[in-house]
């Protein structure tokens, strides 16, 4: 009998983790999902958690902030007594993290609100902690647990915007180029133990991460017109090319930005 393989997905319950947490039910992987979901949204993550046990596998979510120290530290604890109990280690590794601040960085002359005052220090920190220093410590926690296994992938979530300039991006943009930047560094710390480490940059996606940028409407209009397939890329695009990348024949790709895109960044 095969050993049982696990995905263990961050930002499981919306966008890219969503889809990625279906397409590697779907691929025979049994997953742990970690999410933030207050009780508006635990219908849906309940029924996503159904969906997938139907698949047939193993499927646990845990509900809490991932990028808090003492939080990572239980869940992975529990991680390591389910896997203690049903076997296998963790095959995939996904960070799909979007929760930052959208401020300028330079107070606006007449503005109001969020911009009137420009990002703060907590809100600049925070940003990058949650969508860059975050994989480098679920990463750490998971390799000292002896729970990474030999041949697994790491995959990080970045934009377009780590190395583009947006109105109100700031904040994001620098926590995309430093979670790049994570990446290569883990890919070749991580490559004796046979783990590869890519960034992957999805084309303009419509998630509730986009919607929250001010003006998403014209990136979305924009990407259309770009994308040669004159459409956006969608969450399951993503996730079906995941699924194809952490096949055994490609553990020497590792340590590049990705783009999963459909042609969009060439065709602009």
């Amino acid at each position: 009998m095969s050993e049982r393989r696990w995905a263990l997905i961050l930002g499981a319950s919306s966008g890219f983790g969503e889809a990625c947490a279906r397409a590697f039910a779907q691929a025979g992987y049994d997953i742990l999902g970690v999410h933030l979901d207050r009780r508006g949204t635990m219908d849906h993550v309940n029924d996503l958690v159904a969906e997938l046990r139907g698949l047939g596998r193993q499927v646990h979510f845990f509900n809490g902030n991932a990028a808090d120290d003492e939080r990572r530290t239980a869940t992975l604890d529990q991680v390591a007594a389910l896997l203690a109990e049903h076997g296998g280690t963790v095959h995939i590794l996904l960070h799909s993290l979007a929760f930052g601040t959208l401020i300028r960085f330079v107070p606006q002359a007449g503005a109001q609100g969020r911009d009137a005052k420009g990002v703060s220090r907590k809100q600049l920190e925070m940003t990058l902690d949650v969508m860059a220093h975050s994989l480098v410590y679920w990463t750490q926690d998971l390799v000292s647990r002896e729970l990474l296994a030999r041949g697994g992938r790491v995959y990080a979530m970045t934009s377009a915007g780590s190395h583009r300039v947006m109105p109100h991006y700031g904040p994001v943009s620098a926590a995309k180029a430093a979670l790049e930047s994570h990446c290569r560094q883990l890919a070749v710390e991580l490559a004796p133990r046979g783990v590869a480490v890519n960034a992957i940059l999805a084309g303009v996606t419509d998630t509730p991460a986009l919607r929250k940028i001010p003006g998403h409407e014209r990136l979305m209009e924009k990407a259309r017109e770009a994308n040669p397939h004159g459409r956006l890329t969608t969450p399951q695009d993503v996730a079906d090319c995941l699924v194809e990348l952490s096949r055994p024949g490609t553990a020497w790709l590792t340590g590049n930005v990705l783009q999963v895109d459909g042609g969009e960044d060439i065709g602009g």
